[in-house]
Protein backbone atom coordinates (compact mmCIF):
# COMPACT_ATOMS: atom_id res chain seq x y z
CA UNK A 1 0.00 0.00 0.00
CA UNK A 2 2.86 2.40 1.02
CA UNK A 3 4.19 1.71 -2.66
CA UNK A 4 0.82 2.79 -4.11
CA UNK A 5 0.61 6.08 -2.44
CA UNK A 6 4.52 6.69 -3.16
CA UNK A 7 3.91 6.22 -7.23
CA UNK A 8 0.66 8.46 -7.01
CA UNK A 9 2.51 11.09 -5.07
CA UNK A 10 5.26 10.44 -7.71
CA UNK A 11 2.92 11.31 -10.21
CA UNK A 12 0.80 14.15 -9.27
CA UNK A 13 4.03 15.83 -8.10
CA UNK A 14 5.56 15.69 -12.19
CA UNK A 15 1.94 16.55 -13.68
CA UNK A 16 1.59 19.70 -11.19
CA UNK A 17 5.11 20.36 -11.84
CA UNK A 18 4.96 20.62 -16.00
CA UNK A 19 1.27 22.19 -15.08
CA UNK A 20 3.62 25.08 -13.31
CA UNK A 21 6.00 25.50 -16.22
CA UNK A 22 3.67 25.76 -18.94
CA UNK A 23 0.74 26.69 -17.61
CA UNK A 24 -0.05 28.89 -20.57
CA UNK A 25 -0.05 25.98 -22.99
CA UNK A 26 -2.47 23.43 -20.41
CA UNK A 27 -5.13 25.96 -20.49
CA UNK A 28 -5.04 27.13 -24.46
CA UNK A 29 -7.68 25.21 -26.27
CA UNK A 30 -6.21 24.59 -29.49
CA UNK A 31 -9.03 23.30 -31.58
CA UNK A 32 -11.32 25.92 -30.17
CA UNK A 33 -9.81 29.28 -30.73
CA UNK A 34 -10.51 32.43 -28.48
CA UNK A 35 -10.68 34.82 -31.40
CA UNK A 36 -12.75 34.02 -34.29
CA UNK A 37 -12.00 36.14 -37.41
CA UNK A 38 -14.35 38.58 -39.23
CA UNK A 39 -14.15 36.21 -42.47
CA UNK A 40 -15.08 33.22 -40.79
CA UNK A 41 -18.29 34.49 -39.03
CA UNK A 42 -19.30 36.05 -41.91
CA UNK A 43 -18.91 32.33 -43.71
CA UNK A 44 -20.87 31.08 -40.33
CA UNK A 45 -24.03 34.06 -40.79
CA UNK A 46 -23.94 32.78 -44.63
CA UNK A 47 -24.36 29.61 -43.92
CA UNK A 48 -27.16 29.81 -40.66
CA UNK A 49 -29.06 32.38 -43.50
CA UNK A 50 -29.03 29.54 -46.10
CA UNK A 51 -30.59 26.82 -43.49
CA UNK A 52 -32.96 29.12 -42.00
CA UNK A 53 -34.19 30.00 -45.44
CA UNK A 54 -34.32 26.41 -47.15
CA UNK A 55 -35.09 24.44 -43.84
CA UNK A 56 -38.64 22.31 -43.65
CA UNK A 57 -38.46 22.03 -40.52
CA UNK A 58 -41.65 22.78 -38.63
CA UNK A 59 -39.93 24.34 -35.85
CA UNK A 60 -38.13 26.71 -37.58
CA UNK A 61 -39.76 27.92 -40.74
CA UNK A 62 -43.02 27.07 -42.06
CA UNK A 63 -43.45 28.71 -45.34
CA UNK A 64 -43.94 25.70 -47.78
CA UNK A 65 -46.85 24.97 -45.58
CA UNK A 66 -48.15 28.07 -45.78
CA UNK A 67 -47.56 28.36 -48.88
CA UNK A 68 -49.08 25.25 -49.43
CA UNK A 69 -47.23 23.75 -51.72
CA UNK A 70 -46.45 21.06 -49.42
CA UNK A 71 -48.76 19.76 -46.46
CA UNK A 72 -48.28 17.10 -43.15
CA UNK A 73 -48.68 13.75 -43.37
CA UNK A 74 -49.24 12.73 -39.54
CA UNK A 75 -49.10 15.87 -37.44
CA UNK A 76 -50.81 18.37 -39.10
CA UNK A 77 -50.47 21.73 -36.68
CA UNK A 78 -48.48 23.72 -38.60
CA UNK A 79 -50.81 23.32 -41.72
CA UNK A 80 -53.51 24.04 -39.70
CA UNK A 81 -51.52 27.46 -38.85
CA UNK A 82 -50.37 26.64 -35.36
CA UNK A 83 -46.93 28.24 -34.47
CA UNK A 84 -47.92 28.60 -30.43
CA UNK A 85 -47.07 25.15 -29.83
CA UNK A 86 -43.85 24.69 -31.35
CA UNK A 87 -42.88 27.99 -30.40
CA UNK A 88 -41.93 29.06 -33.70
CA UNK A 89 -41.98 32.42 -33.51
CA UNK A 90 -38.96 32.48 -30.76
CA UNK A 91 -37.30 30.40 -32.88
CA UNK A 92 -37.16 32.37 -35.93
CA UNK A 93 -35.98 35.80 -33.84
CA UNK A 94 -33.41 33.17 -32.57
CA UNK A 95 -32.14 32.11 -35.82
CA UNK A 96 -32.10 35.48 -37.37
CA UNK A 97 -30.78 37.92 -34.47
CA UNK A 98 -28.70 35.72 -32.78
CA UNK A 99 -27.46 33.34 -35.56
CA UNK A 100 -26.86 35.56 -38.39
CA UNK A 101 -26.88 39.18 -37.77
CA UNK A 102 -24.93 39.47 -34.69
CA UNK A 103 -22.30 37.06 -36.37
CA UNK A 104 -22.33 39.98 -39.79
CA UNK A 105 -22.45 42.63 -36.77
CA UNK A 106 -19.35 41.26 -34.78
CA UNK A 107 -17.69 40.00 -38.87
CA UNK A 108 -18.09 43.59 -39.41
CA UNK A 109 -16.71 45.35 -36.38
CA UNK A 110 -13.66 42.75 -36.69
CA UNK A 111 -13.07 43.72 -40.15
CA UNK A 112 -13.53 47.48 -39.64
CA UNK A 113 -11.10 47.01 -36.94
CA UNK A 114 -8.60 45.20 -38.94
CA UNK A 115 -5.23 47.33 -40.28
CA UNK A 116 -4.44 46.66 -43.84
CA UNK A 117 -2.13 47.86 -46.45
CA UNK A 118 -3.70 49.91 -48.77
CA UNK A 119 -3.79 48.37 -51.72
CA UNK A 120 -6.14 46.24 -49.80
CA UNK A 121 -8.34 48.97 -48.42
CA UNK A 122 -10.87 48.28 -51.48
CA UNK A 123 -11.39 44.69 -50.58
CA UNK A 124 -11.58 45.65 -47.03
CA UNK A 125 -14.27 48.47 -47.69
CA UNK A 126 -16.28 45.62 -49.78
CA UNK A 127 -16.85 43.11 -47.52
CA UNK A 128 -18.10 45.98 -44.99
CA UNK A 129 -20.81 46.73 -47.71
CA UNK A 130 -21.53 43.16 -48.56
CA UNK A 131 -21.98 42.77 -44.69
CA UNK A 132 -24.40 45.67 -44.76
CA UNK A 133 -26.43 44.07 -48.03
CA UNK A 134 -26.88 40.69 -45.81
CA UNK A 135 -27.90 42.46 -43.11
CA UNK A 136 -30.73 44.94 -45.26
CA UNK A 137 -31.55 41.56 -46.48
CA UNK A 138 -32.71 40.00 -43.25
CA UNK A 139 -34.27 43.03 -41.47
CA UNK A 140 -36.58 43.58 -44.13
CA UNK A 141 -37.32 39.64 -44.01
CA UNK A 142 -38.24 39.83 -40.35
CA UNK A 143 -40.16 42.66 -40.99
CA UNK A 144 -42.28 40.62 -43.72
CA UNK A 145 -42.74 38.12 -41.23
CA UNK A 146 -43.41 39.71 -38.31
CA UNK A 147 -44.57 43.46 -39.17
CA UNK A 148 -42.52 45.30 -36.33
CA UNK A 149 -39.15 43.86 -34.77
CA UNK A 150 -36.89 45.48 -32.66
CA UNK A 151 -34.30 47.47 -34.54
CA UNK A 152 -32.60 50.22 -33.43
CA UNK A 153 -32.19 48.86 -30.55
CA UNK A 154 -31.51 45.23 -31.76
CA UNK A 155 -28.29 43.84 -30.96
CA UNK A 156 -27.03 45.83 -28.19
CA UNK A 157 -26.31 43.81 -25.52
CA UNK A 158 -26.85 46.62 -23.10
CA UNK A 159 -29.80 46.97 -23.94
CA UNK A 160 -32.29 43.57 -22.61
CA UNK A 161 -35.58 45.67 -23.24
CA UNK A 162 -35.58 47.27 -26.99
CA UNK A 163 -38.18 48.74 -28.18
CA UNK A 164 -39.73 47.82 -31.60
CA UNK A 165 -39.50 50.00 -34.58
CA UNK A 166 -42.63 50.33 -37.19
CA UNK A 167 -42.46 48.26 -40.32
CA UNK A 168 -42.44 50.93 -42.82
CA UNK A 169 -39.88 53.23 -40.90
CA UNK A 170 -37.37 50.09 -40.84
CA UNK A 171 -38.37 49.77 -44.71
CA UNK A 172 -37.20 53.90 -45.28
CA UNK A 173 -33.98 53.53 -43.32
CA UNK A 174 -32.87 50.08 -45.14
CA UNK A 175 -33.83 51.81 -48.76
CA UNK A 176 -30.69 54.21 -47.55
CA UNK A 177 -28.43 51.44 -45.91
CA UNK A 178 -28.73 49.58 -49.09
CA UNK A 179 -28.02 52.74 -51.17
CA UNK A 180 -25.15 53.54 -49.65
CA UNK A 181 -23.69 49.57 -49.51
CA UNK A 182 -24.44 49.52 -53.33
CA UNK A 183 -22.50 52.60 -54.16
CA UNK A 184 -19.65 51.45 -51.77
CA UNK A 185 -18.88 48.51 -53.60
CA UNK A 186 -16.04 48.89 -56.23
CA UNK A 187 -15.29 46.00 -58.59
CA UNK A 188 -11.88 46.53 -59.00
CA UNK A 189 -11.66 45.06 -56.01
CA UNK A 190 -11.81 41.99 -54.48
CA UNK A 191 -13.89 41.07 -50.65
CA UNK A 192 -13.94 37.42 -49.19
CA UNK A 193 -12.62 34.66 -51.68
CA UNK A 194 -13.53 31.58 -50.65
CA UNK A 195 -15.07 33.03 -47.56
CA UNK A 196 -18.35 33.62 -49.78
CA UNK A 197 -20.09 30.88 -50.05
CA UNK A 198 -22.78 32.45 -52.23
CA UNK A 199 -20.66 34.18 -55.07
CA UNK A 200 -16.76 33.41 -54.04
CA UNK A 201 -16.00 37.03 -53.23
CA UNK A 202 -17.09 38.23 -56.60
CA UNK A 203 -18.10 41.92 -56.06
CA UNK A 204 -20.13 42.63 -59.29
CA UNK A 205 -22.33 39.84 -58.39
CA UNK A 206 -23.07 41.20 -54.99
CA UNK A 207 -23.96 44.83 -56.88
CA UNK A 208 -26.34 42.53 -58.75
CA UNK A 209 -27.99 41.11 -55.46
CA UNK A 210 -28.16 44.61 -54.40
CA UNK A 211 -29.45 45.64 -56.92
CA UNK A 212 -32.29 42.72 -57.13
CA UNK A 213 -32.78 43.46 -53.57
CA UNK A 214 -33.96 46.64 -53.91
CA UNK A 215 -36.54 45.73 -56.72
CA UNK A 216 -37.94 42.97 -54.82
CA UNK A 217 -38.44 45.37 -51.38
CA UNK A 218 -39.99 48.29 -53.85
CA UNK A 219 -42.32 45.57 -55.49
CA UNK A 220 -42.96 44.35 -51.51
CA UNK A 221 -43.90 47.94 -50.65
CA UNK A 222 -45.80 49.15 -54.01
CA UNK A 223 -49.47 49.57 -52.79
CA UNK A 224 -48.10 51.93 -49.76
CA UNK A 225 -48.17 55.19 -51.38
CA UNK A 226 -45.53 56.10 -48.27
CA UNK A 227 -42.97 54.69 -50.79
CA UNK A 228 -42.04 55.82 -54.28
CA UNK A 229 -41.45 52.42 -55.40
CA UNK A 230 -41.81 53.36 -59.24
CA UNK A 231 -38.51 55.62 -58.35
CA UNK A 232 -37.12 52.74 -56.63
CA UNK A 233 -37.70 50.04 -59.34
CA UNK A 234 -36.54 51.85 -62.17
CA UNK A 235 -33.38 52.98 -60.51
CA UNK A 236 -32.56 49.44 -59.62
CA UNK A 237 -33.55 46.97 -62.73
CA UNK A 238 -31.18 47.72 -65.26
CA UNK A 239 -28.27 46.83 -62.62
CA UNK A 240 -30.17 43.90 -61.03
CA UNK A 241 -29.37 39.97 -62.12
CA UNK A 242 -29.54 39.58 -65.90
CA UNK A 243 -30.02 35.91 -65.86
CA UNK A 244 -30.03 32.61 -64.23
CA UNK A 245 -25.86 32.40 -63.63
CA UNK A 246 -26.53 35.09 -61.05
CA UNK A 247 -28.43 33.29 -59.16
CA UNK A 248 -27.42 33.77 -55.15
CA UNK A 249 -27.97 29.89 -54.21
CA UNK A 250 -25.93 28.19 -51.43
CA UNK A 251 -23.62 25.09 -52.72
CA UNK A 252 -24.40 22.52 -50.36
CA UNK A 253 -22.41 19.61 -49.95
CA UNK A 254 -23.14 15.62 -49.90
CA UNK A 255 -22.21 15.00 -46.36
CA UNK A 256 -23.36 15.75 -42.52
CA UNK A 257 -23.29 18.49 -41.57
CA UNK A 258 -23.44 20.36 -44.49
CA UNK A 259 -26.17 19.24 -46.58
CA UNK A 260 -29.28 20.70 -47.74
CA UNK A 261 -31.65 20.98 -44.92
CA UNK A 262 -34.08 19.73 -46.59
CA UNK A 263 -31.99 16.22 -47.31
CA UNK A 264 -31.72 16.63 -43.60
CA UNK A 265 -35.13 16.68 -42.56
CA UNK A 266 -37.02 14.49 -45.62
CA UNK A 267 -34.15 11.92 -46.15
CA UNK A 268 -31.56 11.93 -43.01
CA UNK A 269 -34.72 12.12 -40.47
CA UNK A 270 -36.00 8.56 -41.62
CA UNK A 271 -39.11 10.58 -41.43
CA UNK A 272 -41.99 10.70 -43.46
CA UNK A 273 -43.65 14.29 -43.13
CA UNK A 274 -44.83 15.70 -45.70
CA UNK A 275 -46.57 15.45 -49.47
CA UNK A 276 -47.39 17.23 -52.00
CA UNK A 277 -50.68 19.61 -51.28
CA UNK A 278 -53.40 19.85 -53.57
CA UNK A 279 -53.43 23.15 -53.60
CA UNK A 280 -50.44 23.09 -56.04
CA UNK A 281 -50.54 20.01 -57.41
CA UNK A 282 -54.60 20.92 -58.37
CA UNK A 283 -53.82 23.70 -60.22
CA UNK A 284 -50.85 22.48 -62.21
CA UNK A 285 -52.58 19.28 -63.18
CA UNK A 286 -55.38 21.43 -64.60
CA UNK A 287 -53.02 23.44 -66.29
CA UNK A 288 -50.68 20.53 -67.66
CA UNK A 289 -47.96 22.00 -66.07
CA UNK A 290 -44.17 20.43 -67.86
CA UNK A 291 -43.00 21.14 -63.92
CA UNK A 292 -44.96 18.63 -62.55
CA UNK A 293 -42.10 15.70 -63.03
CA UNK A 294 -39.51 17.92 -61.60
CA UNK A 295 -41.50 19.06 -58.36
CA UNK A 296 -42.90 15.41 -57.37
CA UNK A 297 -42.62 12.08 -57.48
CA UNK A 298 -44.47 10.26 -59.78
CA UNK A 299 -44.69 7.16 -57.04
CA UNK A 300 -48.54 7.00 -57.51
CA UNK A 301 -48.75 6.54 -61.65
CA UNK A 302 -49.80 10.16 -60.99
CA UNK A 303 -49.53 13.25 -58.87
CA UNK A 304 -51.95 13.70 -56.23
CA UNK A 305 -51.93 15.82 -53.46
CA UNK A 306 -52.58 15.55 -50.35
CA UNK A 307 -55.64 17.65 -49.03
CA UNK A 308 -54.42 20.66 -47.73
CA UNK A 309 -54.41 20.55 -43.75
CA UNK A 310 -55.48 17.11 -43.08
CA UNK A 311 -53.67 13.70 -42.82
CA UNK A 312 -52.58 12.38 -45.51
CA UNK A 313 -50.84 8.99 -46.14
CA UNK A 314 -47.55 9.30 -47.33
CA UNK A 315 -48.47 6.05 -49.68
CA UNK A 316 -51.12 7.59 -51.06
CA UNK A 317 -49.97 10.84 -52.10
CA UNK A 318 -47.29 12.26 -54.52
CA UNK A 319 -43.59 12.77 -52.88
CA UNK A 320 -41.47 15.67 -53.18
CA UNK A 321 -39.33 14.77 -56.47
CA UNK A 322 -35.89 13.27 -55.64
CA UNK A 323 -33.63 16.03 -57.22
CA UNK A 324 -34.91 18.42 -54.73
CA UNK A 325 -34.06 15.71 -51.69
CA UNK A 326 -30.56 15.11 -52.67
CA UNK A 327 -28.00 16.59 -50.14
CA UNK A 328 -26.37 19.21 -52.22
CA UNK A 329 -29.50 20.35 -53.90
CA UNK A 330 -28.42 24.00 -53.59
CA UNK A 331 -29.92 26.28 -51.32
CA UNK A 332 -32.36 29.16 -52.38
CA UNK A 333 -31.63 32.71 -51.43
CA UNK A 334 -32.30 35.45 -54.38
CA UNK A 335 -32.43 34.30 -58.02
CA UNK A 336 -33.06 36.05 -61.28
CA UNK A 337 -36.51 34.51 -61.94
CA UNK A 338 -37.62 35.58 -58.88
CA UNK A 339 -36.83 39.08 -60.04
CA UNK A 340 -38.46 38.74 -63.74
CA UNK A 341 -41.85 38.29 -61.74
CA UNK A 342 -41.25 41.33 -59.85
CA UNK A 343 -40.15 43.20 -62.84
CA UNK A 344 -43.25 41.36 -64.61
CA UNK A 345 -45.62 42.90 -62.14
CA UNK A 346 -43.83 46.88 -62.29
CA UNK A 347 -44.28 46.67 -66.25
CA UNK A 348 -48.37 45.86 -65.14
CA UNK A 349 -47.97 48.73 -62.91
CA UNK A 350 -46.62 50.89 -65.58
CA UNK A 351 -43.50 51.25 -64.27
CA UNK A 352 -40.50 51.61 -67.01
CA UNK A 353 -38.62 48.24 -66.64
CA UNK A 354 -37.62 48.22 -70.57
CA UNK A 355 -40.11 45.51 -71.93
CA UNK A 356 -44.02 45.28 -71.67
CA UNK A 357 -45.43 43.33 -68.94
CA UNK A 358 -46.28 40.41 -71.26
CA UNK A 359 -42.71 40.39 -72.40
CA UNK A 360 -41.25 39.63 -68.75
CA UNK A 361 -44.16 37.43 -67.87
CA UNK A 362 -43.18 35.17 -70.73
CA UNK A 363 -39.39 35.12 -69.88
CA UNK A 364 -40.29 34.04 -66.72
CA UNK A 365 -42.27 31.62 -67.11
CA UNK A 366 -39.54 30.30 -69.25
CA UNK A 367 -37.14 31.05 -67.29
CA UNK A 368 -38.83 28.73 -64.68
CA UNK A 369 -39.39 25.66 -66.61
CA UNK A 370 -35.69 25.64 -67.93
CA UNK A 371 -34.65 26.23 -64.74
CA UNK A 372 -35.86 23.22 -63.03
CA UNK A 373 -34.62 21.21 -65.85
CA UNK A 374 -37.47 21.46 -68.92
CA UNK A 375 -37.16 23.19 -72.39
CA UNK A 376 -38.09 26.21 -74.21
CA UNK A 377 -40.36 24.47 -76.71
CA UNK A 378 -42.13 22.87 -72.85
CA UNK A 379 -42.50 26.72 -72.52
CA UNK A 380 -43.52 27.76 -75.60
CA UNK A 381 -46.46 25.05 -75.50
CA UNK A 382 -47.47 26.37 -72.05
CA UNK A 383 -47.80 29.64 -72.98
CA UNK A 384 -49.99 28.95 -75.41
CA UNK A 385 -52.54 27.77 -73.18
CA UNK A 386 -55.45 30.17 -72.76
CA UNK A 387 -55.22 29.92 -69.40
CA UNK A 388 -51.59 30.64 -69.10
CA UNK A 389 -50.93 33.28 -72.59
CA UNK A 390 -50.89 36.64 -71.03
CA UNK A 391 -53.51 38.52 -72.83
CA UNK A 392 -56.25 35.42 -72.94
CA UNK A 393 -55.90 35.23 -68.93
CA UNK A 394 -56.05 38.82 -68.38
CA UNK A 395 -58.93 38.73 -70.50
CA UNK A 396 -60.96 36.29 -68.85
CA UNK A 397 -60.11 37.14 -65.36
CA UNK A 398 -63.16 38.95 -63.40
CA UNK A 399 -60.91 40.92 -60.86
CA UNK A 400 -60.35 44.96 -61.37
CA UNK A 401 -56.74 44.48 -61.57
CA UNK A 402 -56.28 41.15 -63.49
CA UNK A 403 -52.60 41.06 -63.65
CA UNK A 404 -52.87 40.37 -59.85
CA UNK A 405 -54.23 37.03 -60.10
CA UNK A 406 -52.54 35.97 -63.63
CA UNK A 407 -48.67 37.36 -62.18
CA UNK A 408 -49.51 36.24 -59.21
CA UNK A 409 -50.68 32.23 -59.60
CA UNK A 410 -47.42 31.73 -62.00
CA UNK A 411 -45.49 33.53 -59.36
CA UNK A 412 -46.42 31.10 -56.89
CA UNK A 413 -45.96 28.23 -58.96
CA UNK A 414 -42.02 28.88 -60.29
CA UNK A 415 -41.91 29.78 -56.39
CA UNK A 416 -41.93 25.94 -55.37
CA UNK A 417 -39.92 24.62 -52.22
CA UNK A 418 -39.15 28.98 -51.78
CA UNK A 419 -42.58 29.11 -49.81
CA UNK A 420 -41.60 32.56 -48.45
CA UNK A 421 -41.76 33.88 -51.67
CA UNK A 422 -44.85 32.14 -52.18
CA UNK A 423 -46.59 32.99 -49.03
CA UNK A 424 -45.77 36.75 -49.30
CA UNK A 425 -46.74 36.77 -52.70
CA UNK A 426 -50.44 35.44 -51.76
CA UNK A 427 -50.43 38.42 -49.19
CA UNK A 428 -49.58 40.71 -51.74
CA UNK A 429 -51.59 40.43 -54.72
CA UNK A 430 -54.01 38.13 -53.26
CA UNK A 431 -53.16 35.37 -55.78
CA UNK A 432 -53.66 32.51 -56.04
CA UNK A 433 -56.77 31.63 -54.20
CA UNK A 434 -55.31 29.56 -51.39
CA UNK A 435 -57.39 26.55 -49.27
CA UNK A 436 -58.64 26.96 -45.73
CA UNK A 437 -57.54 23.55 -43.45
CA UNK A 438 -60.53 21.96 -41.26
CA UNK A 439 -58.92 23.09 -37.91
CA UNK A 440 -57.20 26.66 -38.28
CA UNK A 441 -55.32 27.68 -35.03
CA UNK A 442 -57.63 29.71 -33.10
CA UNK A 443 -60.20 29.13 -35.21
CA UNK A 444 -59.12 32.01 -37.49
CA UNK A 445 -61.51 32.88 -40.96
CA UNK A 446 -58.12 32.99 -43.27
CA UNK A 447 -54.63 31.96 -44.03
CA UNK A 448 -52.36 33.74 -41.75
CA UNK A 449 -51.04 37.39 -42.85
CA UNK A 450 -48.02 36.91 -40.52
CA UNK A 451 -46.38 35.47 -37.30
CA UNK A 452 -47.02 36.74 -33.65
CA UNK A 453 -44.27 37.73 -31.92
CA UNK A 454 -42.25 35.65 -29.63
CA UNK A 455 -44.23 34.41 -26.56
CA UNK A 456 -41.50 34.98 -23.97
CA UNK A 457 -41.78 38.60 -25.54
CA UNK A 458 -44.84 39.49 -23.62
CA UNK A 459 -43.10 38.50 -20.32
CA UNK A 460 -39.21 39.24 -20.85
CA UNK A 461 -39.83 42.50 -23.07
CA UNK A 462 -43.22 43.43 -21.54
CA UNK A 463 -43.80 46.73 -22.10
CA UNK A 464 -42.20 46.97 -25.60
CA UNK A 465 -44.29 44.01 -27.08
CA UNK A 466 -47.56 45.82 -25.58
CA UNK A 467 -46.61 48.56 -27.53
CA UNK A 468 -45.48 46.38 -30.74
CA UNK A 469 -48.88 44.55 -30.35
CA UNK A 470 -51.00 47.80 -30.34
CA UNK A 471 -49.02 49.83 -32.98
CA UNK A 472 -49.08 46.64 -35.58
CA UNK A 473 -53.11 46.40 -35.26
CA UNK A 474 -52.99 43.30 -32.69
CA UNK A 475 -50.76 40.54 -32.44
CA UNK A 476 -52.63 38.14 -34.10
CA UNK A 477 -52.19 35.80 -37.19
CA UNK A 478 -54.62 37.60 -39.39
CA UNK A 479 -52.67 41.27 -38.85
CA UNK A 480 -51.73 42.62 -41.97
CA UNK A 481 -48.26 43.82 -42.46
CA UNK A 482 -48.22 47.62 -43.64
CA UNK A 483 -47.54 47.00 -47.34
CA UNK A 484 -50.76 44.52 -47.16
CA UNK A 485 -53.43 46.98 -48.33
CA UNK A 486 -55.81 44.58 -50.11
Amino acid sequence: MKKIYYLLFIVLTVFASSCTDDFEDWNTDKKNPAEVSGDALFSNAEKDLADQLNTPNVNWNNWNLWAQYWTETTYTDEANFDIVNRNVPQNVFRAFYRRVLKDLDEAATLIAEEEVAATLEVDKQNKLHIIELLNVFVYSRLVDIFGMVPYTDALNIENVYPSYDAGEDIYADLFIRLDAAIDGLDESGGSFGSADFYYGGDVSKWIKFGNTLKVRMAITVADDPTFDAQALVEEAYADAFESSADDCLMPYATSSPNFNPIHENLVASGRDDYVAANTLVDVMNGLDDPRRSYYFRQNIGGYLGGTYGETSAFANHSHVADAIQEPNFKGIILTYNELQFYLAEAAARTYNVGKTAKNLYNEAITTSIVWWGGTEAEAEAYLLQPEVDYASAIAASSVSEPWREVIGTQSWIASYVNGFVGWTTWRRLDYPLLNMPPTPYDGIASVPTRFTFPINEQTLNEVNYAEAASAVGGDELVTKIFWDKY
